[in-house]
């Protein structure tokens, strides 16, 4: 294991840490930090990049995420927060787009954020928001014509997570997941289609990853529930960890899954579909504790899952866990 020390300790979000693994190169890492993103990357200094939309100096909004969208032409740096979107090139060093959220006049008990993030479809990047709506952006090959395409009214809680899965032509190729644990599976395109709704079980999903066609949710219980994406079908259901889950990761090319929680634990699984029934299986590879942790980031740092890093809750590094 080796250590990357952040100029601040990383907040109590879900999914709070961000990984770009650029070929041939060392990976890049961002965590947040109240209204700060902190950015280690795999070349030049540190960098920190600022919520933007306060409109005073007094109400600098908190941000919720950040991720790095890996599209076929171009890879962004997106960042959710109380005000809006922020769109950067994938150094942090220009911003190429920002999104105003709707606040209202008079702000109702909950509170306005976005969050939840993925590229989709080759050309788009979704984000959620703490209305339910998923905002679809259509991103250029290159420039700063970000435009929104359109809106995804399905969800009625605000949006947690979103994944998507490239090249599953027809199959649902995305998935959106809510506070109140319900799913929904659309599949992308110049408009996007509602396949199937997972209602919830009352128990948030904090985290979800899609690969082969299966759909992997981590729950606010210590589950982790496997669904068969077409048809919305569970396929398994494992009592991962004792406390909330905050992080999901999969690797595309191995179908290893990352997961970690509230109880300071990240475990490795392995999915896999059985060659003879085509039923989806789970398997349990290695754990990892990092003691008196409350785990919030966890992501493979390699295509085949061989490397993942951690962040943790007051936790002011970052930990990289390599082949043992």
């Amino acid at each position: 294991m080796r250590s990357l020390a952040l100029r601040n300790s990383s907040s109590a979000l879900y999914n709070n840490l961000a990984v770009l693994c650029p070929p041939a190169r060392p990976p890049a890492f961002g965590a947040v930090h109240g209204t700060i993103l902190s950015l280690l990357g795999s070349e030049g200094p540190p960098r920190q990049l600022q919520a933007r939309g306060g409109g005073s100096a007094l109400s600098t909004p908190l941000l919720t995420q950040a991720a790095w969208c890996e599209l076929p032409a171009r890879v962004l740096l997106v960042l959710t927060s109380q005000r809006g979107v922020q769109m950067y090139e994938s150094d942090g060093s220009t911003m190429v787009f920002w999104h105003a959220l709707d606040v209202p006049e008079h702000p109702a008990a909950h509170s306005v954020f976005a969050r939840g993030i993925s590229a989709a479809g080759g050309r788009f990047i979704c984000v959620g928001t703490s209305f339910g709506a998923v905002l679809v952006f259509d991103i250029p090959p290159k420039g700063t014509n970000v435009t929104l395409n359109e809106v995804l009214e399905q969800h009625r809680d605000p949006i947690t997570d979103i994944a998507a899965e490239q090249g599953q032509d027809g199959a649902g190729d995305l998935v959106t997941a809510d506070d109140s644990g319900t799913l929904c599976l659309w599949s992308t395109g110049e408009e996007f289609t509602l396949l199937g709704q997972i209602p919830g079980s009352g128990c948030t999903c904090s985290s979800v990853t899609l690969w082969n066609g299966i759909v992997a949710a981590g729950y606010g219980n210590g589950q982790i529930r496997l669904w068969e994406a077409g048809s919305g079908r569970i396929c398994a259901q494992v009592s991962a960890h004792a406390r909330w889950i905050y992080a999901l990761d999969l690797a595309p090319l191995t179908g290893k899954l990352l997961s970690g929680a509230e109880d300071s634990f990240v475990h490795v699984w392995k999915l896999s579909r059985n060659p003879d029934t085509d039923d989806i299986e789970i398997q349990h590879c290695h754990a990892e504790c990092v003691t008196d942790t409350q785990v919030c980031g966890a992501r493979f740092c390699d295509p085949a899952g061989d490397t993942f890093a951690v962040t943790g809750y007051d936790l002011s590094e970052i930990l990289c866990y390599g082949p043992a």
